[in-house]
């Protein structure tokens, strides 16, 4: 297995920026400080709202970064718009509720090909790698496939909220479920990233899986690096991920 490659979400960083509407704490900052922990690509979400990252934001990261920039955002003209004209490394499609506190489960690629199939076209054409955020379902995993995605992103949170419940059976069974989505969007060309809720308890059984080349983890970081620091709490994250590759 190759090393497995870590983008570090800088999201929240911005949501505690914006609760006192103030210039700090910077995501850029953030961006840079993790690019020094290891962090071998940066993710950040221009939601349709802006809670958290802004369009000054990406004008940003996309100027100051040596490290590819994963831009997550919806499947909206307005954010297709915005991928267009800053090309980022990487664009990641996934679902959004004004509503959600957070990415509630994955896109449903099946029940939108058509339409998603054309959104991403003009992606593809600039040179951005298009991936898709679903559910560990192989409905979802061969729809991504025939549009002609680049990489799926699987969604684990279920995997981490059982886990935090202490419902083990469940927790269990959802990475196996992980597990064999990860071998099937492989065996289909599809690059496997994987991601959502990841904590220090429980990358590590998803970090081992041969097939995933790429972890994005976020909000436990952040909320870590309150307590130890952002370059300590990456650096853990990088040493338990490279433990259990081996």
């Amino acid at each position: 297995m190759g090393k497995l490659r870590l983008g570090v979400n800088i999201d929240h960083v911005a949501t505690v920026r914006n609760a006192r509407g103030s210039a700090y704490p910077d995501p850029l900052r953030a961006a840079k400080l993790a690019e020094e922990a290891g962090a071998d690509g940066i993710t950040a979400h221009l939601r349709e709202d802006r809670r958290h990252i802004s369009d000054a934001d990406i004008d940003g990261l996309m100027a100051a970064l040596s490290v590819p920039l994963n831009l997550e955002m919806a499947a909206t003209p307005e954010m297709q718009a915005i991928a267009l004209r800053h090309r980022p490394h990487a664009v990641c499609l996934v679902p959004e509720k004004r509503e959600e506190r957070t990415t509630e489960g994955g896109l449903d690629v099946a029940r939108d090909e058509t339409r998603l199939a054309d959104f991403i076209a003009p992606l593809r054409e600039a040179g951005c790698r298009v991936s898709l955020f679903i559910g560990a379902d192989p409905a979802q995993v061969e729809a991504s496939a025939r549009i002609g995605a680049a990489v799926v992103e699987l969604h684990t949170g279920a995997y981490c909220d059982f886990h935090a419940e202490g419902r083990l059976a469940a927790r269990d069974e959802e990475l196996e479920r992980l597990r064999d989505m990860a071998a099937l969007a492989h065996s289909l060309g599809l690059e496997v990233h994987a991601g959502h809720g990841l904590t220090y308890d429980t990358v590590q059984p998803v970090a081992a899986f041969p097939e995933v080349v790429e972890l994005n983890i976020g909000h436990f970081l952040i909320g870590e690096a309150i307590f130890r620091g952002l370059v300590p709490a990456i650096a853990e994250m990088r040493r338990l991920m490279d433990t259990a590759r081996g």
